[in-house]
């Protein structure tokens, strides 16, 4: 009988080992729910830069093919306006 209980306690100090490690260790699950959430958090950022990115795109596209967008960004930007326009600047009080 003496060694079955030798064997249930060396099995029982290995299951001890093994949840520690699962609990405390290194790849422990508390640590894979910190890294979930940083992924989680750099996925969102990404997706952020992705739009910006498509926006900017587009804008460099529209200013390469027509002057209408580089005309407005010249008025609203600049505040250039064309020959024989006036410029008329209303100033809320």
């Amino acid at each position: 009988m003496r060694p079955v209980h030798g064997v249930i306690a060396g099995l029982s100090l290995l299951l001890l080992l093994l949840q520690g490690q699962l609990w405390f260790g290194a790849a422990s699950i508390p640590g894979w729910w910190e890294l979930r959430g940083v992924v989680i958090e750099q996925r969102e950022r990404n997706d952020r830069a992705a739009a910006r990115n498509e926006a900017l795109a587009a804008e460099v596209e529209n200013l390469k093919e027509g002057t209408d967008a580089l005309e407005e960004r010249a008025r609203y930007q600049l505040g250039m306006i064309r020959e024989g326009e006036t410029f008329y600047q209303v100033v809320e009080e």
